[in-house]
């Protein structure tokens, strides 16, 4: 690019420099064709390259330029970023070895070096951090650097707590502090509130060049912002040296890791948690202290901490703290968040009840006022959440057993086209889809009648938070669901048994299972008599009553079945029946 030549009948016209125009737009040396003239385009001569901080870094080919400084001209010059102090010449010596030459570009006599053909020159950056200069950064409306000046404080980077956003935590600010020249790191907290209310107190810490200040939000925790130095603090961790970590856990609002500060208390741990939560219990607190003895074993030791007078101001209670101390804050003794539970339905009173541990179903019903005139106890609706919680575990376990089995059925299908195969398949995918779509009630199997007819405390329903009753009103209806021709409800009438329902409801389909056909009670318990049986024959005591729902099941034997269907469809037959209970309401 930096000789081209322009021939015309055999002689040489003109010399063409390439990066005259394409570096400069100079078209000066430029010449009009004409027809036979030649553009002959010779090898490449010498070639160095730029790198790093200049305007054009790249290959250059040299033509007559011998200096750095002349090549860092045609690369556009240096970049405001580049750091002129220790550019890097790479080049091959004599020997065929590569070598390094410093090159001080601020210079004239760096810039005045001779280049050579396969030089490489690097222009490195800057360091990237500020000089004279803090950092703000966390819980705040304008995080970023700030100038430093000899003699700034705290307050003087943060002037205002309207700097800092909602939530944010005002009494544990920290301050990340980097030692010259090691480049250590230590940490140093402080109470913002108490050093804006004070100028220049022991609370507006001055700071140091480089600080960070970090400010934390109260809600989302310290976390995110505390690890990165939590790491700093571990990686300078060695023998002699142990990790400047302390822990605060129980009832306080921030638990977790800390950095440990020189001189570092446990009303100082106690404030970079949070402070204590309303169930803390604020008399005593345990202190579990590592120590390493002299034959190098790790023992522990557990100091009693006298947390009333370390919350009193008590400097002898408010011991000084060492590396991996755990300070546990106790809850208070009997301490419970507000329990509450519902009563709906027919009560006098129905709505919600703040109650205490310990009190019991027939109490709460006596401050609802007891049961009204067209109360169904026989009917009642209990409602558990931790009962929930479990029968919701128990669906999706059993639901990916069926998953499973149906994988492997898939294969049997695939390999024997088996057209049965094929079908149970599609029943069992059937019952999948009503197994993950069922909700689960959570519904406790109660005798409202007996448990409101006991004088004593013996047996009785002891309630728990989230608790729900549901006392319908007297109700007329008998529902069949299932294999039968048509799942409706019948008004009770004396003299029909279990069959006669079923008969109502247009009997059996093909796929009925009749030999367990069973009767979900009114209050969800469930009696199962064989088709056979005088169970629920007239005059066998355990004739159908109002409320009751009798179930008649898929009959799971009359195909190659897998074993867990019949139990996938008394479940989804039975939370079908609670739902329907609680949704009479």
């Amino acid at each position: 690019l930096r000789q081209i030549e322009i021939k015309r009948n055999g002689k040489l016209v003109r010399r063409i420099d390439g990066y005259d125009f394409m570096l400069h737009g100079d078209t000066s040396d430029d010449i009009r064709l004409r027809d036979g003239d030649v553009v002959f385009v010779p090898p490449v001569g010498s070639q160095v390259g730029v790198a790093g901080e200049v305007r054009r870094p790249a290959i250059y080919e040299l033509n007559g330029e011998r200096t750095v400084g002349q090549l860092i001209e045609l690369a556009g010059g240096t970049m405001s970023t580049a750091y002129q102090g220790q550019a890097r010449l790479e080049r091959i010596g004599e020997d065929g070895e590569r070598t390094v030459v410093t090159v001080d570009l601020s210079q004239s006599g760096g810039r005045s070096v001779q280049i050579r053909d396969g030089d490489v020159i690097y222009v490195d950056p800057v360091l990237d951090r500020l000089a004279g200069s803090v950092r703000l950064s966390g819980h705040v409306y304008r995080p970023g650097a700030y100038q430093w000046r000899q003699g700034m404080r705290l307050s003087d980077l943060i002037p205002s707590l309207s700097l800092l956003k909602p939530r944010a935590d005002r009494h544990y600010v920290l301050v990340r502090r980097e030692a010259e020249p090691s480049g250590s790191i230590s940490v140093v907290s402080t109470d913002l509130e108490a050093a804006l209310a004070v100028s220049h107190g022991k609370d507006d810490l001055l700071l140091q060049e480089r600080d960070e200040v970090l400010v934390f939000d109260i809600e989302k925790g310290r976390e995110r912002q505390l690890q990165p130095v939590l790491d700093e603090l571990d990686l300078q961790a060695s023998v002699g040296e142990p990790r400047m970590v302390v822990v605060v856990a129980g009832q306080v609002r921030a638990p977790g890791k800390y950095p440990l500060e020189d001189g570092m208390r446990v009303s100082d741990l106690i404030r970079a948690g949070a402070s204590l939560t309303e169930s803390a219990y604020s008399l005593k607190a345990e202190l579990t202290r590592y120590l390493v003895g002299p034959d190098h074993r790790r023992s522990s030791e557990l100091v009693e901490i006298d947390l009333a007078d370390v919350l009193a101001g008590d400097s002898a209670a408010n011991l000084v703290l060492e590396p991996f101390d755990v300070l546990n804050i106790k809850e208070t003794p009997l301490w419970r968040e507000q329990w509450s539970v519902e009563i709906r339905g027919e009560v006098n009173f129905p709505g919600e009840y703040a109650i205490v541990p310990g009190e019991t179903l027939t109490d709460v019903l006596d401050r609802a006022g007891g049961l009204t005139e067209f109360a169904y106890p026989e009917g009642s609706v209990f409602l558990r959440e931790d009962l929930r919680d479990r029968e919701r575990e128990q669906l999706n376990r059993l639901a990916d057993r069926i998953e499973a089995d149906l994988a492997t059925l898939s294969l049997q299908a695939a390999r024997f086209e088996n057209a049965n195969l094929g079908q149970s398949m599609g029943i069992g995918q059937s019952l999948l889809a009503q197994l993950r779509d069922s909700e689960p009630a959570g519904r406790l199997v109660i005798d409202l009648p007996h448990l409101l007819q006991k004088s004593d405390q013996n047996g009785a329903l002891v309630l728990k938070d989230g608790d729900m009753l549901i006392i319908p009103q007297t109700t007329q209806e008998v529902t069949v669901l299932g294999e039968v021709q048509y799942s409706t409800s019948h008004l009770i009438r004396d003299g029909l048994d279990r069959d006669d329902y079923i008969s109502l409801s247009g009997g059996t389909t093909v796929n009925a299972d009749k030999k367990r056909i069973y009767v979900v009670r009114a209050n969800g318990a469930v009696q199962v008599g064989r088709g056979d049986s005088k169970w629920f024959r007239k005059g066998s005591g355990s004739s159908i009553q109002p409320g009751d729902t009798i179930v008649v099941p898929l009959d799971v034997n009359r195909m190659p079945s897998l074993a867990l269907w019949q139990s996938s469809t008394t479940i989804i037959y039975n939370l079908a029946v609670a739902a329907a209970a609680i949704g009479s309401l």
